[in-house]
């Protein structure tokens, strides 16, 4: 009796009860072994690449059978900014992953689970806890901030685990009496957690990563509601995942400090616990110490989720990499399934690093480079119009100014069996077309090493008299080994090889000059299709003006 009145003390508005909520959020009807996870971030706006993959990682765990949803956790007011939920949101569909419900912004969402937002839960909140006092679980604790501190003091200086329990929780048989004569006297007070762990009590659960861990119970009484009432994190997030149905947990392995309080109170709520999987910390090589370090938004411009946007990394390529480093047998399944979706790929959460993936820029840019080299050329034009519009204007007033010769541009070499791979993201590509435009083509040129400035000039001459821009493809290197031997040049590398001393080079050394001549560059895609696309005039006139140089 005592107990009822206690809650009713505390929470004299609250006039719902948890099975009112238990029959406003039922089971979802999903398949069986459906899953159901979440994203659950604060809203301040920054999306950091560990953040970026616990989404990703959530994601992939729900798949296509089951759910995954947004849940905006907003209790700390402190860390909050200005449009931070909208932040967050673009930021995780700037590289496709989109939840099936949550938040989409400060003021909207979907879904039959809502609200999706802490701050706008309390009333659930208070609900559940009215009902662990009424339980004798819960009781309003008076001790001032002063007092707290005297008391760790204390426990330093006892060397014994710091924190509200046992003789140091001086509220925790509160009288409704004396808690009734300091409400009215106008105290401040939290709920915390009656916990009914023990000293000497262990626990164990099943990570889905990391395996079988064992730790001590909790035996602190936590706090679950603050003074201004609001839910602590712990409290908040046993109601939410238990209300949105959450099958599975991933979140940051710093968490699992966490776990014996977060199963003590599904365990009192009554509910089900979700299964937890703890991600290892995304490290990368630290070039001081030689070691490996977590990857830090103050010392690694990676680690913000815009740098890739910035860069003009495709989301479909940072995805591709996420997976890389969340399933070590990924690389496997796409080399042997070059063009099926990644949907198809059977993510698993036991593959994940216990110890933590490695971040390489290097190999995301070689992903990325292998994923461009898929796409068409209407897909390339797109992405690098879209990137263009906000990182560089001068490349998108280019290629938009003829969408068509650019587009012809994008066509070179793609769609073949081995497409090249020029380009690892859209910052790359201004460069990656400089020669095609003469705003952006400087003539500077490099020279094949072995080929003389008189030679360099007599073949380009010649190739002038020559050139013929309607020929057909099959042609053109015929030609260019007929070239080569009148001009004293093997017609194949081989030939030259095996008389080195009899030729002056060969075929592909005289193609290397006109490749400069047009282009300024050694290493290119097909010339021919080059030329083709520069026209005959503008062929002309760059040979003209490497032979006048």
């Amino acid at each position: 009796m005592e107990n009822l009145t206690m809650s009713q003390l505390l929470f004299p508005s609250v006039d719902k009860t948890p099975a009112d909520y238990e029959e406003m959020y039922p089971p979802r009807a999903l398949k069986e072994g459906a899953k159901v996870t979440r994203f659950s971030p604060s809203p301040t706006g920054f999306l950091h690449f560990g953040s970026l993959f616990a989404a990703f990682v959530a994601s992939r765990t729900a798949g296509q059978d089951g759910v995954f949803y947004l849940r905006i956790e907003d209790t700390d007011k402190k860390r909050e900014v200005e449009n931070g939920v909208i932040g967050m949101v673009n930021g995780l569909k700037a590289f496709g992953i989109v939840p099936d419900e949550g938040a989409l912004s400060e003021s909207e969402e979907r879904g039959s689970y809502g609200p999706y937002t802490q701050s706008m839960r309390n009333h659930i909140y208070h609900a559940y806890v009215k009902k662990l006092v009424e339980e004798g679980l819960a009781y309003p604790c008076f001790m001032t901030e002063e007092e707290i501190a005297e008391i760790r003091e204390k426990q330093e200086a006892e060397k014994v685990l710091p924190g509200i329990y046992g003789e140091y929780a001086k509220y925790r048989d509160i009288t409704v009496e004396e808690a009734e004569r300091r409400i009215a006297a106008g105290e401040e007070y939290v709920v915390r957690l009656k916990s009914p762990g023990k000293p000497e009590g262990r626990i164990s659960f099943k990570d889905e990563i990391k395996g079988k861990i064992e730790m001590p119970e909790n035996i602190l009484d936590i706090v679950l509601l603050k003074k201004d009432g609001t839910p602590t994190y712990h409290f908040a997030h046993a109601v939410d995942d238990h209300l949105m149905r959450t099958t599975h947990v991933t979140r940051g392995d710093e968490w699992i400090s966490s776990v014996p309080i977060h199963l003590q109170l599904f365990r009192v709520l009554g509910f089900k616990a979700p299964k937890y999987a703890h991600i290892a910390p995304i490290m990368k090589e630290d070039e001081e110490t030689k070691g490996k370090r977590k990857l830090s938004k103050r010392k690694d411009p990676e680690a913000a989720v815009s740098f890739y946007a910035e860069a003009g990394y495709p989301s479909g390529a940072v995805n591709e990499y996420l997976m890389t480093i969340a399933n070590s047998n990924y690389e496997d399944w796409r080399r042997a399934n070059k063009t099926e979706s990644m949907d198809k790929f059977d993510f698993k959460l036991s593959k994940m690093s216990k110890a933590g993936a490695l971040f390489d820029v290097v190999k995301l840019h070689d992903v990325s480079k292998t994923y461009i080299s898929t796409l068409n050329a209407d897909e390339v034009y797109n992405a690098v119009e879209a990137w263009s519009a906000e990182y560089n204007k001068e490349l998108h007033a280019l290629i938009t100014a003829d969408p068509g010769y650019a587009h012809s541009i994008f066509s070179i070499e793609r769609g073949n069996k081995k497409p090249r791979k020029d380009i690892g993201k859209w910052s790359e590509v201004k460069d990656y077309i400089a020669y095609f435009y003469d705003e952006l083509f400087d003539g500077e040129r490099e020279w094949p090493q072995n080929v003389s400035e008189a030679d360099r000039k007599a073949l380009l001459e010649r190739y002038l008299e020559i050139y013929d821009p309607d020929g057909e493809a099959q042609d053109w290197f015929p030609q260019v080994q007929e070239l080569a031997a009148e001009q004293g040049f093997a017609r194949a590398p081989k030939e030259y090889k095996n008389a080195p001393d009899e030729f002056k080079g060969h075929a592909g050394d005289v193609a290397g000059v006109i490749r400069a001549a047009v282009t300024g560059r050694l290493n290119t895609p097909d010339l021919y299709s080059i030329m083709q696309t520069l026209g005959g005039d503008k062929v002309r006139a760059r040979i003209r003006e490497a032979i006048d140089k």
